[in-house]
């Protein structure tokens, strides 16, 4: 196999291994995105099971209130009933006390009962809101799984297609060189063969020296560039332009030395 073969090769093998990295990082990401949702899913269930148990607790804490309230009712009612027995002005001013405490305390667990339901209220308002959060994002995490696995499906046949087209080429190519190749593209941003473009690696844009470059040029090995570790091969088109050149300096120099000529015969008259 020549070298104009092995770069071809190359070439080739470059743009299936730079679509087959991208497919399989793709695929790495793609469960972190779940990842995320879910996370996000199981804090919102963990804030609901807390908020819940809250609830609760608020709710037989309302319930002890609401008995105590009964209860003080209870007693003062107790206390005025007694007033028709009442014989003496100090029984009556001792009773009379008894019926204020029980009253206040009764006034008092009242306002308590009544913050406190409210509180309720606003608590079973707030635990209806998480909940419908938490099961439309139970939902999406569902639609996302769902999408991960058509997606996976995919990249996983595009991944075989590129694998088989990979297979075909690389036969009869160095593996040592392949396995180098391999790493540089992962690290180069899918280029791990650039041409020499006027002296210059195209992928790192390093300036080379003339040997390297007609090292390059003669094609007689595989080639790195000292500085980005790329392959490197010469194109055709930059001898072509080189050619160009030399004739536009040699027609240059024609049209220079024709006046010259003209300038001396014009001198000699």
């Amino acid at each position: 196999m020549t070298m104009e073969e092995v770069f071809k090769k190359l070439r080739s093998l470059q743009e299936i291994l730079s679509q087959k990295f991208e497919i399989e990082r793709e695929m790495e990401e793609i469960p972190k995105i779940l990842a995320t949702r879910t996370e996000l899913l199981n804090r919102m269930k963990k804030s609901y099971l807390e908020k819940t148990q809250e609830y609760e607790t608020k709710s037989r804490y309302i319930d002890e209130l609401r008995n105590k309230a009964i209860e003080a009712e209870r007693v003062r009612e107790g206390f005025e009933k007694q007033m028709d027995m009442i014989q003496t002005q100090r029984e009556y001013e001792a009773l009379d006390k008894e019926i204020k405490d029980s009253g206040e305390k009764e006034q008092d667990l009242r306002r308590d009962l009544q913050r406190e339901e409210q509180m309720l209220i606003e608590m079973k308002v707030n635990l209806e809101k998480d909940e419908s959060m938490s099961s439309k994002q139970e939902e999406e995490v569902q639609k996302e799984q769902s999408r991960i696995k058509e997606a996976v499906q995919a990249k996983g046949k595009g991944l075989k297609t590129l694998e088989k087209k990979e297979k075909s080429i690389t036969p009869g190519l160095d593996e040592e060189i392949l396995f180098k190749f391999e790493r540089i593209i992962k690290s180069k941003a899918g280029l791990g063969i650039v041409p020499i473009e006027h002296g210059v690696c195209s992928g790192c844009h390093m300036i080379l020296t003339v040997q390297f470059v007609n090292d390059v040029h003669r094609g007689e090995g595989i080639m790195f560039c000292p500085n980005c570790s790329r392959i490197l091969f010469y194109q055709p088109e930059d001898l072509e332009e080189q050619g160009e050149e030399e004739e536009e300096s040699g027609e240059d120099s024609g049209e220079e030395d024709e006046e010259s000529e003209t300038d001396e015969a014009e001198d000699d008259d």
